[in-house]
């Protein structure tokens, strides 16, 4: 029989074997030591008797700061090359890389503080399986205080399904396509924002990057940001028509993604000529280490120019040349990557920050 019981690092729920006087964490490697078994909680319930698959995550974070070791900023990020398979990608596991480089060398996240969800992971809970990145996100957002900046970038596989509930402006669900999707199935949208958006409080920043196809609203965020080739934009309202909220408790989540719901992302060498990457997340970070992340607008024009004109000449960016060693852009891909954020915004004026 299976007990629940907290880490006493993270705060995630563990399942504790019973008589067991100790557990290890999956996600942040501590030891729970178990002083007194009477103590612990009762077991789990059956599966007949859940309700939801992934309640709201908040919902179990316990009062009081997040643990020191993982400080203000928090991230997960996942690459999924579905290595032999039908569906390979080669430029995941590089995007993931240099997604963590970024954060740690520019913006200062702590290593302790990002769980990296790869095929390169030795550790079997740190493999992008669809339980693996379910756990991932509760974990992000548990216990979250004012202050705190929170990540989550994803470089896979993303498709659509029919809408079942109402809430889609198209009719289409977006998914993201974990490592076991075919046997696991995807995950839904609804649930991404259930988990990760919905509950963040007042004072939290939750910055999204998405390089998948069919992403432009993956997390279901109720404004879209419509920007044409000048610059031009106006906020769409994607609020679902049922009245059901999309927003957060208090708290800001602001998404990039790689491309409308109805277009589909790249993984190109075109861009750094030395090696596969998604050519959102290349021009995100390009975008950064060029100077035009000031603010939210200039970084978005700076993502989709450097997308749409990869075969006007090239330069060659700091970090992604200590990852790459360095290249210069060529070819062509069609995508328009996305902005879309739980409350509609100047995105001129308003200074971008993770």
């Amino acid at each position: 029989m299976l007990m629940q019981v907290n880490c006493s690092n993270c705060h995630a729920p563990l399942q504790l074997p019973r008589a067991a006087n100790s557990i290890c964490c999956v996600l942040c490697q501590a030891i729970t030591l178990i002083a007194d078994p009477r103590s612990l909680p009762l077991p789990l319930p059956s599966s007949s008797h859940q309700q939801q698959p992934l309640p709201s995550p908040y919902n179990h974070a316990p009062p009081g700061p997040p643990p020191q070791a993982h400080g203000r900023k928090r991230a997960v990020i996942c690459g999924v090359s579905y290595k032999n398979t039908q569906y390979e990608l080669n430029g995941c596991i590089n995007d993931a890389n240099c997604m963590k480089f970024l954060l740690v060398n520019r913006f200062m996240f702590p290593e302790s503080s990002i769980i990296m969800l790869t095929e390169e992971e030795t550790d079997p809970y740190k493999r992008p399986t669809k339980r693996n990145i379910r756990m991932a996100l509760r974990w992000l957002v548990q216990g979250c205080q004012p202050g705190d900046s929170l990540v989550f970038h994803y470089s896979g596989h993303g498709s659509q399904q029919k809408d079942d509930n109402g809430d889609e402006v198209d009719g289409y669900d977006e998914t993201l396509c974990p490592l076991d999707f075919e046997s696991q199935g995807m995950i839904v949208d609804d649930e991404i924002n259930a988990t990760i958006v919905r509950p963040l409080p007042c004072g939290v920043k939750l910055h999204a990057i998405i390089d998948a196809c069919h992403s432009g609203t993956v997390l279901d965020l109720p404004y879209l940001c419509k920007m044409d080739r000048k610059g031009r934009y106006v906020w769409e309202d994607h609020r679902p028509r049922s009245g059901m909220w999309k927003g957060t408790n208090g708290g800001e989540v602001i998404s990039f993604s790689g491309c409308a719901d109805d277009q589909t992302s790249a993984d190109t060498s075109a861009l750094s000529k030395i090696t596969s990457t998604g050519a959102m997340t290349y021009s995100f970070i390009q975008a950064i280490e060029y100077g035009h992340a000031t603010t939210y607008g200039n970084m978005l024009n700076a993502m989709r120019s450097n997308i749409r004109h990869v075969d006007e000449g090239g330069f060659v960016n700091s970090l992604l040349t200590m990852l790459l060693t360095g290249g210069s852009l060529g070819g062509r891909s069609r995508q328009e990557p996305q902005l879309t954020a739980t409350e509609p915004f100047d995105v001129y004026n308003k200074p971008f920050s993770l």
